[in-house]
């Protein structure tokens, strides 16, 4: 008892000291120059304390919503601390961020996309299309690195929207992974990290609009005369962390090394005489019937080719139609997709359409009685709750943070500090900082992209030059490891939910593999091609560190007559 008292104050203060020390050093380098903020070093207060509360409580809503708090008060009280309207406009003003976010149709539109979504993958499993799925797959998945190969294949084929792909891929490959023994920390990690990257390397999603239209903004602002999408192709060269964390999970799978915590949760799972019991895996051990593929195959794939044809005739795709040979062209098909306005409503309407045509195959095969439907309905918006009350508060907590300036300042400590050829790989570590505290890709993108390549540009002399296209890479790169791994990303809630792992688990668990390949994608590449190696050159070195630290970590460990053998029983 007291050895557990002990280690809980031991956590308390070195969270204390941790949040100490960021704010000590962010208000010690707040001094006065040509290029400094006017955004104070308190900016970093809220989404410091966020991740300090979440990793110390393991409450991620309260922690959240103590941020949001903190963060309302910070934009109105210093100015006059001892004022009662002080202090009442700052409680106002956390009220507005809440009120706003809840309220914007942005918002509501990714918000409305989970519900259905979720209700679809109910309406699957009610049916036994996961288990028709499953049985097919384990015919051909026959160890547990076979699992997770599949797992992570599927997160590469799902390449169109990091949210389909996280509930997709966790979803449908969690009772193959739990007959494995494999861990939810460990199909989570797969679920997350074949998500944004993937999403954000991909050059046809709903991530690439977004991208190249801040790239064309900042090309004009800055007279660069370069198109959107040719700096996105010239960033893809430096795009560091995100092919080399596709390279880790393939290779840490085959090579069958694990560390840190995942090894932890990885032995107990292989050791356990029982998986996890959830929903999913009682669905599908649970039916009777032997299952069909085609109730489950049909309404997903429904659900894609619904999405991609909303995305064509949105994005103009009939206008641009030039013969049959534009349906294989990655160019046709980028300037289609980057045209479309409305990607989240298309999604919305496609998470509807899935769930529809999921309860059409249901009642025609006759394995789904009309008595099931309200109750997977109602499993599917139970779900969705604890995803959407976290992803507003996430939201949110960005508000507060746009509103304090965190992004404006932390970027603005670099301006004037640095050598040219140092740009680029600290802008990485900002980008990185900036979106595991803010738990946003596209918040730090929108910050970053317009404030920082300017100075880039600066440094190369006002052309567009090596230090610009690297420091775009290394903001999208910065951008996507903070949405990847970050307690309060929206991604990294989804990906946790729809594997049905502890959210805090899963970061504990994927947030060593996370840093260290950021730390190879900084020391092995970024530095390397700063300094003028060529990229692909870096990224080799860094492919062969991976493998080298990876060689160097011992098998892990299997109990005899484990599924990993092959000699599993059909569930």
């Amino acid at each position: 008892m007291f050895s557990r008292q002990g280690s809980i104050h031991r956590k308390i203060i070195g969270a204390a000291a941790v949040f100490a020390a960021v704010c000590g050093v962010a208000a010690w380098f707040q001094t006065p120059g040509p290029t400094a903020s006017s955004a104070p070093w308190f900016s970093v207060v809220p989404p410091v304390l966020a991740i300090v509360l979440a990793f110390l409580t393991h409450h991620v809503i309260v922690s959240l919503g103590v941020a949001i708090v903190i963060g309302g008060l910070l934009s109105t009280v210093p100015a006059a601390p001892t004022s009662l309207g002080a202090w009442a406009a700052g409680g106002r003003t956390v009220f507005g961020h809440i009120a706003n976010t809840a309220t914007d149709p942005t918002n509501l539109l990714i918000l409305s996309f989970i519900p259905p979504i979720f209700a679809m993958v109910e309406v699957i499993m009610a049916s036994g299309g996961f288990r028709g799925v499953v049985l097919w797959l384990l015919k051909r998945v026959r160890s547990r690195k076979s699992a997770q190969g599949a797992t992570a294949l599927l997160g590469i084929l799902c390449f169109i929207d990091d949210y389909a792909n996280a509930i997709i891929v966790g979803s449908m490959m969690q009772p193959i992974t739990d007959r494995f023994r494999i861990s939810r920390e460990k199909l989570a990690f797969l679920v997350d990290a074949t998500s944004a990257p993937v999403s954000g390397l991909a050059v046809v999603s709903t991530w690439i609009a977004y991208e190249v239209a801040l790239f064309a903004d900042v090309s004009e602002q800055l007279g660069m005369g370069k198109t959107g999408y040719s700096m996105f192709f010239d960033a893809l060269s430096f795009r560091f962390y995100c092919l080399l964390m596709l390279i880790f999970v393939f290779a840490h799978v085959l090579l069958g090394r694990d560390f840190g915590p995942m090894r932890k949760a990885e032995r107990a799972a292989a050791d356990s005489d029982e998986t996890e019991a959830s929903t999913e895996s009682t669905a599908v051990n649970g039916m009777r019937q032997p299952g069909k593929a085609i109730n489950a195959l049909l309404p997903l794939g429904g659900l894609i080719v619904f999405h991609m044809t909303g995305l064509w005739i949105d994005g103009g795709g009939p206008a641009k139609w030039t013969g049959l040979g534009s349906m294989a062209s990655w160019t046709y098909w980028r300037q289609v997709i980057s045209a479309a306005e409305h990607s989240h409503f298309i999604l919305m309407c496609a998470a509807v359409f899935g769930f529809t045509l999921a309860t059409v195959c249901g009642r025609l095969s006759g394995s789904l009685p009309i008595s099931l439907l309200p109750g997977c309905v109602r499993r599917g918006i139970k779900r969705a709750l604890l995803p959407t009350v976290v992803l507003v508060l996430a939201w949110s907590l960005k508000s507060c943070c746009e509103t304090l300036g965190t992004g404006e300042f932390l970027t603005a400590l670099l301006a004037g500090r640095i050598a040219p050829c140092w740009f680029p790989p600290l802008l990485f570590l900002v980008a990185s900082a900036t979106s595991f505290a803010t738990g946003t890709s596209w918040g730090t993108m929108a910050i970053l992209i317009p404030t920082a390549i300017p100075i880039a540009f600066a440094l190369d002399g006002e052309t567009y030059g090596l230090t610009t296209m690297m420091s775009l890479g290394a903001v999208l790169d910065g951008a996507i490891f903070g949405d990847h791994c970050s307690p309060i990303s929206d991604t990294t809630i989804i990906s946790s939910t729809a594997s049905s792992c502890d959210l805090i688990r899963h970061v504990q668990t994927q947030l060593p593999y996370s840093l260290f390949v950021a730390a190879v994608a900084l020391t092995a590449a970024y530095v390397p091609s700063a300094l003028g190696l060529a990229a692909k050159w870096s990224l080799g070195a860094a492919i062969l560190v991976i493998l080298g630290v990876l060689l160097t970590r011992r098998r892990q460990p299997h109990r005899p007559g484990t599924p990993e053998t092959g000699t599993s029983s059909s569930p």
